[in-house]
C-alpha cells in the first residue's frame, strides 16, 4: 500500500510539472507576463510557483489560466489539442485510401509515422488505428508474424474498451492464421469471439458481420461446408444494419464461395458482380483484385477456360502492381490448373515451380523440385517465419499460404503423373499431403489421396494404395463437422 502511494505520489508530481512547464511555453509564445496571465482571479507569484512545478493547480485555476491562453482545457491538461486529434483522424484517413489504392509498403511508411505522433500525443485510439493499419498493410504483403504482432498490440492497447472495438484486430489476426495454414486457429479465434459478443448481448451488427465474414474461407478450406453456410446466410442477414460499403462488398465475395460449393455458380457471379461493382465505386484494388480472382475461379467450375485465364491474369496484374507478394503467388496456382486444363502444361509447371523452390515442408525438411534435386535438411527452423517474412516474393512454405503451397504440389504431381514421372508424382502428392494435413484442409486430402491410391495402384502398390485411400475416407468420414466442438451461438438476427 505504502509503495503504491509513494507511485502515485511521483506521478502526481510529474503531472503537476508538466503542466507548469506547459502553462510557462504558452504563456512565452504569447507574450504574457506573469501578472498578466494571473490577473484579475490570481497573482504573479502563484502562476510562478505553478510553472515551476511547486503547487498542483485546481480546475478552476486551470479553467482560467486556458481561457487566458486561447486553449482548451483539455490542450493545457494532456498537452493534446483537438486540431491535433483531426490532423491524425485525417492522416489515417489518407493512410487508408494510400493502402486501397496503391502499394502496401507506402501505405505502411504513412501508418509508421502516424503511430510514432500519436504515441507523442498520447492519443491511445489514433495509434490503435495506425496499429491496425501497419496490420493490414502487412498482411498484404505476407508478412504474417509482423501482422499479427501488430494485431496483437492493438488488442493489448484496447483490452479496456469493449470487445467490439477490439474485433477488427481479432479478425486480423485470423486472417494472419488462416493464411499460414492454420485454419483451425483461425476458425477458434472468430468462434470464441462470437460467442463472447452473443453471450454478453453485445450484438454489434458490424463487428458480427466482420466475424462472419472472415469465418466463411477457414470453414470452406475445412469442408465445413454446413457451418459455411450458415455464417453466409447471418452475414447476409446482418448486412441491411451496417453502412460500411466496403465491409458488404467482402461478404458478398464470401457468400460467393459458399454458392460455387453448391453448384450455383451463376448465383455466385452475380455475388461477386455487386462486390465488384462497390469496390470499383470505393477504388479499393486489392479487394477488386480479389473479385477478378473469385470469378476467374467460377468460370474454371463451369469448364469456361477462356474466361477463368482472362479473369486470372487480370487478378494476378492487379495484385503484382500491387506488390502483394503473396495473395500473387496464390493466384499463379490457380492460374496454373486453368493452363494445365487448357493443355498448356509447360507453362502451367514453368509458373510453378519458382513458387516451391527451396520451400520448407511442414517437417522442416525443403522439398524436391520436379528434376528430382536432394532434399536439404532443414534443422533450423526457428527463424523460418521471419526468414520468410523478409524475403518478399519468397513463394509459398509450410507457414505461407500452405493450403496453395499443397496445391501446387498436387498440381505439379499431377502434371508428371500425366507424362509418365510416377516417381516424380508420387514426391509431390506425398509434398502436397505433408502440407495440408497440418491445415486440416479436409476437402483437398480427401482428394489427394484419391490421386496417390490411383498412382500406387497402377504401380502395383496395393496396400500403400488401400492406405492411402482408408485415409482420404478418414478425412471425408464426417462432412460439415470439425474437431472444433459446437457452432457459436447466433446473434438475434
Amino acid at each position: 500500500m505504502a509503495e503504491r502511494s509513494a507511485g502515485d505520489g511521483r506521478a502526481a508530481a510529474y503531472a503537476t510539472g508538466e503542466i507548469g512547464r506547459r502553462v510557462l511555453r504558452l504563456r512565452t509564445e504569447r507574450g504574457f507576463t506573469q501578472r498578466q496571465l494571473a490577473e484579475p482571479a490570481y497573482t504573479a507569484a502563484y502562476v510562478s510557483t505553478l510553472e515551476s512545478g511547486k503547487v498542483r493547480p485546481s480546475e478552476a485555476a486551470l479553467r482560467h489560466l486556458a481561457g487566458r491562453l486561447g486553449v482548451s482545457y483539455e490542450e493545457l491538461t494532456t498537452g493534446r489539442s483537438p486540431q491535433d486529434a483531426t490532423r491524425l483522424r485525417a492522416g489515417l484517413t489518407d493512410a487508408r485510401r494510400a493502402l486501397a489504392t496503391g502499394a502496401a509498403e507506402d501505405a505502411a511508411a504513412l501508418f509508421r509515422d502516424l503511430h510514432t505522433e500519436a504515441e507523442r500525443l498520447g492519443f491511445a485510439e489514433e495509434g490503435a488505428s495506425a496499429l491496425l493499419g501497419l496490420g493490414d498493410c502487412a498482411l498484404e504483403t505476407g508478412e504474417l508474424s509482423t501482422a499479427r504482432a501488430h494485431f496483437e498490440a492493438v488488442e493489448r492497447l484496447l483490452a479496456e474498451e469493449p470487445l467490439p472495438r477490439r474485433v477488427p484486430a481479432i479478425r486480423g489476426r485470423a486472417v494472419a492464421h488462416l493464411l499460414a495454414g492454420e485454419l483451425r486457429y483461425s476458425c477458434y479465434l472468430l468462434e470464441s469471439t462470437i460467442d463472447e459478443l452473443n453471450a454478453s448481448g453485445l450484438h454489434d451488427p458490424h463487428a458480427l458481420l466482420l466475424l462472419y465474414t472472415a469465418a466463411i474461407g477457414p470453414y470452406m478450406d475445412m469442408g465445413t461446408h454446413a457451418r459455411a453456410v450458415r455464417a453466409a446466410e447471418l452475414a447476409l442477414a446482418l448486412a441491411p444494419q451496417v453502412d460500411d460499403p466496403g465491409l458488404v462488398a467482402r461478404m458478398h465475395r464470401g457468400v460467393a464461395r459458399t454458392l460455387i460449393a453448391e453448384g450455383r455458380t451463376a448465383e455466385a457471379d452475380a455475388s461477386l458482380a455487386k462486390a465488384q461493382e462497390l469496390y470499383e465505386q470505393l477504388r479499393i484494388h486489392t479487394d477488386l483484385a480479389h473479385c477478378h480472382w473469385m470469378r476467374g475461379y467460377v468460370h474454371a467450375q463451369d469448364g469456361n477456360l477462356e474466361s477463368a485465364e482472362r479473369e486470372l491474369r487480370t487478378a494476378r496484374d492487379m495484385l503484382a502492381c500491387k506488390r502483394a507478394a503473396l495473395f500473387t503467388v496464390q493466384v499463379e496456382v490457380e492460374l496454373a490448373d486453368v493452363l494445365r486444363r487448357r493443355g498448356r502444361t509447360t507453362e502451367a509447371e514453368a509458373l510453378l515451380l519458382p513458387l516451391l523452390a527451396r520451400s520448407p515442408d511442414a517437417d522442416g525438411d525443403t522439398v524436391p523440385d520436379a528434376d528430382g534435386a536432394d532434399r536439404t535438411d532443414r534443422t533450423d527452423r526457428t527463424d523460418r517465419t521471419d526468414r520468410t517474412d523478409r524475403t518478399e516474393g519468397a513463394g509459398l512454405t509450410a507457414e505461407r499460404g500452405a493450403v496453395h503451397a499443397g496445391g501446387a504440389h498436387r498440381l505439379l504431381g499431377l502434371i508428371a503423373d500425366e507424362r509418365g514421372d510416377a516417381d516424380t508424382a508420387e514426391e509431390h502428392y506425398c509434398a502436397a499431403l505433408s502440407l495440408l494435413e497440418r491445415t486440416g484442409a479436409a476437402g483437398d486430402l480427401a482428394d489427394l489421396c484419391r490421386l496417390l491410391g490411383d498412382l500406387l495402384r497402377r504401380e502395383g502398390r496395393l496396400e500403400a494404395a488401400m492406405d492411402a485411400y482408408r485415409t482420404g475416407l478418414g478425412h471425408r468420414a464426417a462432412p460439415g463437422t470439425t474437431t472444433l466442438g459446437p457452432a457459436p451461438a447466433e446473434p438475434p438476427v
